[in-house]
C-alpha cells in the first residue's frame, strides 16, 4: 500500500507537532472539560437554576440543548436585558475558565514558550463565542500572560478539510488540482474536495473547499461500521463530482479524527465520542477508507490521518507560520489541542 507519512506524525512538512490530545488532570477530572461547548451550557444552566425558582427565567422553558448558537446571538443582540445579562454572565464565567485551562497548557513542558493560540471549532462560530475568546485574552494579558490569542480565519466548518493538504509533503500535490478530506467530530462527520490553487500559491494560502458533505452522526443510532460505510459512501460521490467537473484529484485522502493516533493507523484513546468502539484492536479507518476506495485516477489511494485538533489547526498554517512555537484549540463536543514549532517556510 502506498504510504505518504506515518499516521499521527511527530515531524510534518511544516511543523513539528510538540503535543496534541493532552490530557490534564486536576481534582475535578480533565482539565480541557472545563472548556467544551458542554462547560458552557452547564454554566448557563447554573445561572438558570435560580431563575427558574423565582419563575423569573428569560430563556423559559427551552432546555439549553436546544437553543442554538444563534439564538443564544440573538437574545445576546435583542431587546431583552435579562436574557443579554444571563449570556453575559456566562460568557464571563467561560472566558474564567478557558482561561484556567490555557494557563495550564502552558505550565506543561510541550506547551512551554507559545507566543500564540488559534482558537477554532464550532464554539468560535458565534458571537458569544467571539465575545468568550475576547474576554479569555483579556484575563490573561491582565494576569500577565503574554500570549496572542487569535480567532480562526477559515470557518470552523472548512479548517478541519482545509488542514489536511499540510499532513502532505508539497511534491506528493503538484501536478493536482484537488484532494479529497475527512473531518471526524463528536457530533458530525464531514467529507471535502479541497481545491488546492497551487498556482496561485505554492503555500496552500489560497485553498478552498470545493464542495463538502455533512452527516450529523449525532443525531442517529448507528454503529461504527455503519458510519465508515456512510463516509465512504460521502467520499465516493464527491469522487463523481469531481470527475464530472474534470477536477484532477491527488490519490490521496487527508483524515482528521479525534483521539491519539498510532502510526499504523489505529486509535489508541479518545474516540469516546464516536458512534461504536473506534479503538479496538481489529480496527484500522485508514484502511477501511483504502478497501472502499483503492484507486483515484489511475493510482493507488494513499490515506494520511492525524488527530482532529491538529488538522485544524494546520488550516492557520498561512497565517501562523510567523510564529515559532504556536498551539491550537479546538471548542466543540470536547477541548481539542495542539501545539506546533514551525520548521519551515513552506
Amino acid at each position: 500500500m502506498p504510504v505518504i507519512t506515518e499516521h499521527g506524525a511527530k515531524t510534518l512538512p511544516s511543523v513539528e507537532v510538540d503535543s496534541y490530545n493532552l490530557e490534564i488532570r486536576d481534582e475535578e477530572g480533565f482539565v480541557g472539560d472545563r472548556a467544551s461547548r458542554g462547560a458552557f451550557n452547564a454554566i448557563i444552566e447554573e445561572w438558570r437554576e435560580p431563575l427558574r425558582k423565582l419563575g423569573a427565567d428569560p430563556l423559559g422553558d427551552e432546555a439549553i440543548e436546544d437553543i442554538s448558537k444563534k439564538q443564544l446571538d440573538a437574545l445576546l443582540a435583542g431587546d431583552d436585558h435579562e436574557a443579554a445579562g444571563l449570556i453575559h454572565s456566562a460568557i464571563e464565567a467561560f472566558a474564567q475558565e478557558l482561561a484556567h485551562v490555557i494557563r495550564r497548557f502552558l505550565k506543561s513542558a510541550s506547551w512551554r514558550d507559545t507566543e500564540a493560540i488559534v482558537i477554532g471549532g464550532g464554539f468560535r462560530q458565534s458571537r458569544v463565542g467571539e465575545l468568550a475568546v475576547g474576554r479569555t485574552a483579556v484575563l490573561l494579558k491582565s494576569g500577565g500572560v503574554d500570549i496572542e490569542l487569535h480567532l480562526i480565519k477559515n470557518h470552523p466548518d472548512e479548517a478541519g478539510l482545509l488542514g489536511a493538504a499540510h499532513l502532505m509533503p508539497s511534491w506528493t500535490l503538484e501536478g493536482f488540482d484537488g484532494i479529497l478530506a475527512v473531518d471526524i467530530g463528536g457530533t458530525n462527520i464531514r467529507t471535502g474536495l479541497v481545491e488546492l490553487n497551487l498556482k496561485k500559491s505554492s503555500k496552500l494560502e489560497k485553498a478552498q473547499v470545493w464542495k463538502s458533505e455533512l452527516w450529523r452522526h449525532g443525531d442517529e443510532k448507528t454503529k461504527r461500521d455503519e458510519a465508515v460505510e456512510r463516509m465512504t459512501d460521502m467520499l465516493k460521490d464527491l469522487l463523481k463530482q469531481a470527475a464530472k467537473a474534470k477536477i484532477n484529484l491527488a490519490p490521496v485522502i487527508g483524515v482528521g479524527c479525534p483521539g491519539l493516533i498510532d502510526a499504523d493507523g489505529s486509535i489508541e484513546t479518545g474516540a469516546q465520542n464516536l458512534p461504536g468502539n473506534w479503538e479496538s484492536k481489529g480496527f484500522n479507518l485508514p484502511a477501511a477508507i483504502r478497501e472502499a476506495i483503492p484507486e483515484i485516477g489511475k493510482h493507488e489511494t494513499a490515506v494520511v490521518m492525524h488527530n482532529d485538533a491538529v488538522v485544524q489547526g494546520l488550516s492557520e498554517l498561512p497565517i501562523m507560520r510567523t510564529y515559532e512555537h504556536w498551539g491550537a484549540l479546538t471548542i466543540g463536543t470536547g477541548l481539542g489541542n495542539v501545539r506546533f514549532t514551525t520548521r519551515s517556510k513552506r
